[in-house]
């Protein structure tokens, strides 16, 4: 008898091990949060499950991150997040919270478009948001100003499209009479066909300038752009080519491809944000003429084209170490 009464024991234990985990589970999605008050939340068009979690946990909306996103991968039900501002009561249940951000109960709602989004890009984004109404053409690349935008359910696309617009034509009028002396530019224009530039080549804000300083370097002395993005742009419209760069592309001759001609492309090939267009208007000082990826998601800048081969020397040892080819 003993004995039996022993094997039962790990049994109950475990029985309530598992209870206790269960009760912990569902119990943390059921029960009040830690919020104080009444709070507005803001989703950003295009986030994750994991992004807006870690973004509750900072805001004490939930207690756990880890947990929010565990519980709501298995009890949501898959419906998606939506975009826009909500109104989190005071004490929300992490249960209540995602319902809240998967429902209707939206206070203000936004559009997102990214610095170095291309036209088509932003034409396909304004016409899948369900909240608008009517069409839209395809807008004229650059003519749009990446931002995020407060848009109203009904409200037509073309509407959106033409603010989106006006906040461009402004920044341009704003920063072109802040410009540097001597710059590669001599219009708006071609300062929004070189910012576009800098844009697609480096995704460091803190090269900006250095970039932009060494195309103005080239514009300058009448040496081949050579930016890869302006192959691209008449292939994809912008869009990622998904794969390499052949060469016959390479040797296309067309108003975009600055492999094949000396200057500026005839327009942007994408949508740049403030940042490149301030960039290209106040360039670094720099004698910097050439760069190559150093596999940080920099650049290796060099004056001369002896130190240039050196430097895609050892990116070329980079990619094989890594396995690229």
């Amino acid at each position: 008898m003993m004995g039996s009464r022993r094997g039962c024991l790990p049994t109950v234990l475990a029985v309530v091990l598992v209870l206790a985990a269960l009760g912990w589970f569902f119990g943390g999605w059921y029960a009040s949060g830690p919020l104080a008050k009444e709070t507005a939340f803001v989703v950003p068009e295009g986030s994750s499950l994991s992004l807006v979690a870690d973004k509750l946990e900072r805001n004490g909306a939930i207690a756990s991150a880890g947990a929010f996103k565990l519980r709501a991968r298995i009890l949501s039900g898959g419906a998606p997040i939506k975009a826009g501002e909500f109104l989190l009561p005071k004490g929300a249940s992490p249960s209540r919270i995602l319902r809240i951000i998967q429902g209707d109960e939206v206070l203000r709602r936004f559009v997102t478009v990214p610095e170095g989004m291309p036209s088509i890009m932003v034409y396909e984004r304004l016409m899948a948001q369900p909240n608008l109404t009517g069409t839209i053409e395809v807008p004229t690349e650059g003519s749009i100003l990446p931002d995020t935008y407060e848009i109203e359910k009904g409200e037509s696309r073309q509407a959106v499209l033409l603010r989106m617009q006006a906040a461009m034509r402004r920044t341009l009028a704003e920063l072109w009479p802040k410009r540097a002396k001597d710059i590669a530019v001599s219009t708006p224009a071609e300062a929004l066909a070189l910012a576009s530039i800098v844009e697609k080549e480096t995704g460091k804000p803190a090269e900006r300038r250095v970039v932009a300083g060494l195309y103005s370097n080239r514009l300058k002395q009448g040496i081949m752009l050579q930016a890869d993005p302006t192959i691209i742009y008449p292939i994809t419209k912008g869009k990622p080519l998904g794969r390499r760069i052949r060469q016959s592309e390479i040797q296309a001759v067309n108003d975009y491809n600055t492999y094949s001609m000396v200057g500026l492309p005839k327009g942007p090939i994408t949508n740049p944000g403030r940042a490149s267009i301030e960039a290209v208007l106040n360039p670094a000082k720099t004698d910097a003429l050439y760069m190559v990826a150093d596999g940080t998601g920099g650049h290796q800048f060099a004056t001369t084209l002896e130190e240039h081969n050196a430097n895609v020397e050892k990116w070329y040892a980079l990619r094989k170490a890594r396995g690229d080819f």
